[in-house]
């Protein structure tokens, strides 16, 4: 038995979850987000939970079991909580201003970069070396934030670029740093 798989997901108050046919509705304060399992495994509700098993005791099910467990607790999380990310920007000269809902990243390129963020994601930038990424769909909101590090990654010599709060960059010597 999968030790993830068979933790029942708690529904919270003010969460609605409708079951039919392995299609699940999860709606809440935040907004609505919807997933098809397929066939290897079965959700079932019982009272404010929601139990994720297998039909049978296959390999493709037993792998299944404990992802479909944790992809329905992370949209009962992001209905009720939502998810953010938090990036900085390091570097001189480098920043971000918003525009509407859009963002204009400076990175030492010839040119300002424009990111306009997909549908259900909120932006935020607090202070011109901070993004904030906000949203109710975990994966959108961690690919979006890969998206906008992608634009200048942390290089290793100065560590100036786009990193994750708390993101840890091994430096390097450089050139010098052989030579005795």
């Amino acid at each position: 038995m999968s030790r993830i798989g068979k933790i029942p997901i708690n529904i919270p108050k003010g969460i609605n979850v409708k079951i039919s046919n392995n299609h699940i509705e999860v709606a809440g304060a935040k907004g609505k987000l919807e997933l098809t399992c397929n066939d290897y495994v079965e959700v079932v509700k019982e009272g404010d939970q929601i139990l994720v098993k297998r039909k049978d005791d296959s390999k493709k099910s037993r792998a299944f079991h404990g992802l479909y467990q944790r992809l329905l607790q992370n949209m009962v999380k992001g209905v009720s909580e939502g998810f953010t990310k938090e990036l900085e920007i390091v570097g001189l000269g480098y920043k971000a201003l918003k525009e509407g809902k859009r963002i204009v990243l400076n990175l030492g390129y010839s040119h300002p970069i424009n990111f306009e963020p997909p549908e259900g994601i909120e932006i935020e930038v607090p202070n011109p070396n901070r993004i904030v990424v906000k949203g109710i769909d975990k994966q959108k909101v961690g690919q979006v934030a890969a998206n906008i590090r992608a634009l200048r990654p942390p290089e290793p010599y100065k560590s100036k670029g786009i990193r994750y709060v708390g993101e840890y960059i091994r430096r390097k010597v450089g050139k010098t740093g052989g030579k005795v």
